[in-house]
């Protein structure tokens, strides 16, 4: 196909292609470090959301490590076999955390997005090669993550949404009854995100068991934070590879693993199981190419942070930033059900909570308040709520965010009005 000179627009000179204008080294990072001068500071624990503060030793090593990495490419590992010593041993010990065995076997990814795309993939893949499964569908809870909307988008799932019960837990009969010949997964999470509890892991999984399908437990909020928490003496119900039937587990270390972002792991209960999300081909002209996630080139950086965290902080320090944050999120949880003109959702499980108004107050009216005394937290619904992810860097905030959120409750009884609903992720 030719193209006629026509198509240039007559206002531009031909002569001179377009140019980025070439800038020094430190000019280019003071602009980088003006963007960012609106971005929400979340060190200073006042965000209860995206981030996660670990310390500025922790912040500091992770930083270290992965500008050490960030050029090497985790898509051979023959190349970079300190790629492959590194995942190795991050994945062997979160293995550990949620009870693997020698016949586990995982990889790391980008995130819990990617973890979860990857678990919903493996599940169609041997529906297809076992059972022929040509129409699959998962059926999932109402909370689970939005991210299994996206791999049914993705893959060409149906998503069976259930309602989840009173309590916003899953509900196991109900959750059965959309059970059928072309269900390949069933979804439990550990704890769900909306409110902040822990599925019935146990009874989903039997129903999995029943039905021969793979069970994947979302554990990217707290597959770090349950197992020390369990340690601690909490009541935790059963989540992990110690019940029967679950056959994955995603769990994110660039949450409470306090690691830098673009770190996931994602487990199976054996290297049979994983195989079906992984990718070879040899179809075209480049030889032999096999790939672990979704992403081709897997950028070092990620990976060797969360190995010098876990390496660092070791199974105390995550004690002490677990207990730091279970105790803080209580805190929190008290305060919130003494304020009459707020509702606790429920009880939090571990580290994650909710609430919501009473009597006509308008919950993200209060958001807006925060959010001008300085303070960022998620809205979301339905019901409208403000949920909160509580970390070990609030322990510090915590006494004065609880004295600024009955100030802002009493500014919207005082003055009324309404808030925006906001979102949790946006396209734009």
């Amino acid at each position: 196909m030719t193209y006629s000179v026509d198509v240039i627009p007559q206002d531009r000179d031909v002569t001179q292609p377009d140019r980025h204008p070439v800038r020094s080294a430190r000019e280019v990072l003071d602009e980088l470090a003006q963007l960012k001068v609106g971005d929400v500071d979340w060190k200073n624990g006042r965000v209860f959301s995206l981030a996660y503060f670990a310390g500025d030793d922790v912040l500091d090593l992770a930083d270290r490590a992965y500008a050490m990495y960030s050029s090497s490419n985790g898509l051979s590992t023959d190349a970079f076999p300190s790629l492959r010593t590194i995942q190795s041993e991050v994945v062997s010990t979160v293995t550990r955390w949620v009870h693997g065995d020698a016949e586990s076997a995982g990889f790391m990814t980008s995130g819990g997005t990617e973890s979860i795309l990857l678990a919903v993939e493996a599940a169609r893949q041997r529906g297809r090669r076992e059972r022929g499964t040509a129409s699959p569908n998962i059926v999932l809870p109402t909370s689970a993550h939005a991210a299994f909307e996206k791999a049914c988008s993705y893959f060409d799932v149906t998503s069976r949404r259930v309602d989840v019960g009173a309590d916003w837990r899953a509900d196991p009969e109900a959750m059965a009854d959309r059970v059928d010949d072309d269900t390949v997964m069933i979804v439990a999470s550990a704890p769900q995100y909306p409110q902040g509890v822990i599925d019935p892991v146990a009874a989903i999984a039997a129903i999995g068991l029943a039905h021969g399908v793979n069970v994947h437990v979302d554990a990217c909020m707290g597959g770090v934070t349950l197992p020390f928490l369990e340690r601690s003496g909490e009541p935790i119900q059963p989540w992990d590879f110690r019940v029967d039937g679950v056959t994955s587990i995603s769990v994110d270390l660039h949450k409470y693993g306090y690691t830098a972002k673009g770190a996931s792991v994602l487990i199976h209960r054996s290297k049979g199981l994983r195989a079906y999300h992984t990718f070879v081909t040899d179809n075209w002209l480049g030889g032999l190419y096999g790939s672990s996630g979704i992403l081709g080139t897997k950028s070092g950086g990620p990976m060797a942070a969360a190995w010098a965290v876990l390496s660092y902080l070791g199974d105390e320090g995550y004690q002490t930033l677990t207990d730091r944050a279970r105790r803080t999120c209580l805190r929190l949880a008290d305060a919130i059900e003494s304020i009459p003109e707020l509702e606790l959702r429920a009880r939090p499980d571990s580290t994650l909570l909710s609430f919501g108004g009473r009597n006509g107050l308008d919950i993200f009216a209060v958001a807006d308040r925060l959010r001008v005394r300085g303070w960022y937290v998620d809205r979301q619904g339905p019901p409208a709520s403000i949920h909160c992810t509580v970390h070990a860097g609030h322990e510090s905030t915590i006494a004065n965010f609880i004295d600024e959120l009955r100030a802002s409750v009493q500014d919207v009884l005082s003055t009324g009005g309404t808030g925006e609903s906001g979102s949790y992720a946006t396209i734009e």
